[in-house]
């Protein structure tokens, strides 16, 4: 019989929780990990052990796992009004609120507010509301999107297609037609040897150009990009990338679509990723940030056009067919509003970009020399740390050794939570991290990292 809570929680949930992107024979074999209390960057498991989160949970907890005037937001305006939708005309004073404080934000004057409860729903928002767009002008053909490979969207069908990686698509048939990929922007990988940064941003450009016209003009609606591509590894473009794909985009008549899922509310530095790459959108997707992940809200920003389109094409008196049950919530309105005074208050965006440089230093000095990272790699605070076999050549590990999923494991014991995204090694922790923060994660991936190497040099692993 089970004699503590320790295994009673693991045994209940073994029973009867399916886990999002987990193996479920590894979870069968080895349980899960228990997390049952925030401190700050840090998270405390069911042993009482403490671990520094720097991946923030889900690139998402920007305050930290704890933030007291969050919840004391939430309960206030569950005791206000708890729920209301926004169907019908329907609205709350902290939806109507948030919807202008989030167009001022992102610098789209004249633009509205749409909102919805996740990143994969705006991402998909996006989409519905180019094709709504490309029809409401006479150009209904105009339907394709337009992704990159490594890219990472979301989890339902359509921004599952958008995603550029195979465990996204393997399991469901995936992507839809009409969903395309054109080439990642990593200058470590897809940058070809003694090409210079300029003729990679023109051979990134061609590229798109192509696959515009082999696909036809007429048929395609969209481009989505993240600014900084995260789940597919932590891949900052290189300088003028968006300026060259931008011009592309603007001869064919295709919209800019930006994912700032990961990007947005300071991550790179900026208010907003766009900002720190220099992309000029007609729509932003906003979701984790936004709330720092303490309500399940998002949305999508567009420009005029866009809200144009929606209203001639409903101007005969009909509805705009799209929403979501929760979309405008007041709790969630209300969190998000509280989560965005804070970071105004802690002045957010020179934060970032101080303590940003320190862990950039830091991890610097840890992988320096190391025998087995090939790129260290990131803006604001995310980073990538690129694990290969000769980092002279960039010469990979084989897939089946999971070397990064090793090392988050050794780091893991260790107190320090990372993501392996295959053998690159993410870091986005919570923006409120201070210099001890930084010394604490170097130190322990120091720890992670030369366990590692040794473990590679006596091929254990």
């Amino acid at each position: 019989m089970l004699s503590n809570t320790q295994s009673e929680t693991n045994a209940t949930d073994l029973a009867y929780h399916l886990h999002s992107q987990t193996n479920p024979q590894a979870l069968t074999r080895e349980g899960a990990y228990i997390v049952v209390k925030g401190d700050g960057t840090h998270v405390i498991d069911e042993n009482g052990k403490r671990y520094i989160d720097a991946m923030a949970g889900l690139w998402c907890a920007s305050l930290g796992f704890n933030n007291q005037r969050l919840g004391r937001t939430a309960a206030t305006q569950y005791e206000e009004l708890g729920y209301y939708h926004s169907f019908y005309g329907r609205t709350n004073p902290k939806a109507a609120n948030l919807s202008k404080k989030l167009v001022e934000l992102t610098g789209m004057a004249g633009g509205k507010t749409f909102f919805v409860t996740s990143g994969s729903e705006a991402n998909e928002t996006m989409v519905k509301l180019a094709w709504l767009y490309h029809a409401s002008r006479g150009k209904p053909t105009k339907r394709k999107i337009i992704a990159r490979d490594k890219a990472f969207h979301g989890s339902t069908i359509v921004a599952g297609s958008m995603c550029g990686l195979e465990m996204m698509h393997r399991e469901f048939g995936l992507p839809l037609p009409g969903f395309i990929h054109t080439l990642c922007p990593n200058n470590y990988r897809v940058r070809l040897p003694g090409e210079s940064e300029t003729e990679f941003v023109s051979r990134l450009a061609g590229e798109l150009e192509r696959m515009i016209l082999r696909e036809g003009p007429d048929t395609i609606a969209a481009f989505i990009a993240e600014p900084v591509i995260a789940g597919g590894g932590i891949i900052p473009p290189p300088d003028d990338y968006f300026e060259a794909v931008q011009k592309v985009l603007a001869k064919y008549d295709i919209l800019c679509l930006d994912d700032e899922v990961v990007c947005g509310f300071g991550r790179t530095g900026n208010w907003f990723g766009r900002e720190t790459v220099g992309m000029t959108p007609d729509m932003m997707s906003l979701a984790k940030g936004i709330t720092s992940s303490y309500f399940p809200l998002a949305a999508v920003v567009v420009s005029p056009k866009i809200l144009e389109a929606v209203e001639r094409y409903n101007e005969s008196g009909t509805s705009f067919g799209h929403g979501f049950t929760n979309a405008a919530h007041p709790v969630g309105a209300a969190v998000a509003a509280e989560t965005i005074a804070i970071y105004e208050e802690l002045d957010i965006v020179p934060h970032v970009r101080r303590i940003g440089a320190r862990l950039h230093q830091r991890l610097a000095e840890v992988t320096k020399d190391s025998p087995i990272v090939g790129n260290l790699r990131g803006v604001g605070l995310m980073y990538g740390m690129e694990l290969v076999e000769d980092p002279s050549t960039g010469t990979p590990f084989a897939p089946a050794r999971q070397i990064g999923a090793r090392l988050a494991a050794i780091a893991y014991e260790n107190g320090l939570v990372v993501r392996a995204m295959r053998d690159t090694v993410g870091f986005c922790p919570p923006l409120i991290i201070d210099d001890n923060d930084v010394e604490e994660i170097g130190a322990k991936l120091q720890k992670a990292l030369r366990e590692t190497e040794k473990a590679v040099q006596a091929k254990s692993i």
